[in-house]
């Protein structure tokens, strides 16, 4: 799984393939034809109600594949209120990191493709985070 580059269309499509779910199915749920949907694998990015439709049908999250591409390529600013003062949207005090992030970033450790320092300097992980997902995974 490349989080760099995320092709939606592609994922979703793999999902469907996955939960063997039939186009009858889908066509119903979406409320398009089948036509549509073979356009739809093919999309690398699609609108976020569309995206919400079919992680509903898939019972999967895609946002999380964006929240997680965010954690790891997308810097993070100062945070110093829970709140925006600006326009009220709630700010996130830390990075929360999935399992499946935390095992790509050991991954990329063990196979020698990044150093520890690489990986501390790049995702900005504590050292000693990163010490204890050594420990734990």
């Amino acid at each position: 799984m490349d989080l760099k580059n995320i092709n939606i269309g592609y994922l979703i499509k793999c999902e469907v393939e996955n939960n063997q779910i039939s186009i009858e199915r889908i066509s119903k749920f979406l409320k398009c034809d089948e036509e549509d949907i073979e356009e739809m694998y093919k999309q690398k990015d699609l609108p976020t109600e569309l995206l919400l439709k079919w992680s509903k049908l898939l019972e999967y999250d895609f946002f999380r594949l964006y929240s997680q591409h965010l954690i790891l390529y997308a810097p993070q600013k100062k945070i110093t209120a829970y709140k925006d003062k600006k326009n009220g949207l709630p700010i996130f005090r830390k990075n929360l990191y999935t399992t499946e992030m935390i095992r790509f970033i050991l991954e990329m450790l063990r196979t020698g493709e990044k150093t520890k320092e690489e990986i501390l300097k790049e995702y900005r992980i504590p050292r000693t985070t990163l010490h204890k997902w050594n420990e734990k995974y």
